[in-house]
C-alpha cells in the first residue's frame, strides 16, 4: 500500500471517528469548517514537501543553479502558504 493510500485511509478513519463528536456540537466548531482546515492544511504541507523535493534533487543534479532554483523554491513556498491561511480563514469564518 503506498503511503498516499495509508494517509488516505486514515484521514477518513479519524473522519468517521470524531464525526459524531463535531455534529453533536450545537454552537462551537462546524464539521464543514474543521474538514475544509484540515484537507487544506495536509494539500499545503504535500505541495511544500514536494516542491522542496524537486528544487534539492534539481540542486544535486545541476549545483550550479542552486541559487535560482532556491530563490524560486522560497517564492513557491511563500505563495503555498499566503494561499493556505487564505484558506484556513475562509474554513474558520464559515459557520
Amino acid at each position: 500500500m503506498n503511503k498516499f493510500a495509508k494517509i488516505g485511509s486514515m484521514s477518513l478513519l479519524f473522519l468517521l471517528a470524531f464525526a459524531s463528536v463535531s455534529f453533536g456540537q450545537t454552537g462551537g466548531i462546524t464539521f464543514s469548517g474543521s474538514f475544509g482546515a484540515g484537507l487544506v492544511t495536509i494539500g499545503a504541507a504535500y505541495g511544500i514537501s514536494r516542491l522542496a523535493s524537486a528544487a534539492l534533487e534539481g540542486m544535486a543534479r545541476q549545483p550550479e543553479v542552486a541559487g535560482n532554483l532556491q530563490t524560486a523554491m522560497i517564492i513557491a513556498a511563500a505563495l503555498i502558504e499566503g494561499f493556505t491561511f487564505f484558506a484556513l480563514y475562509i474554513c474558520m469564518i464559515q459557520k
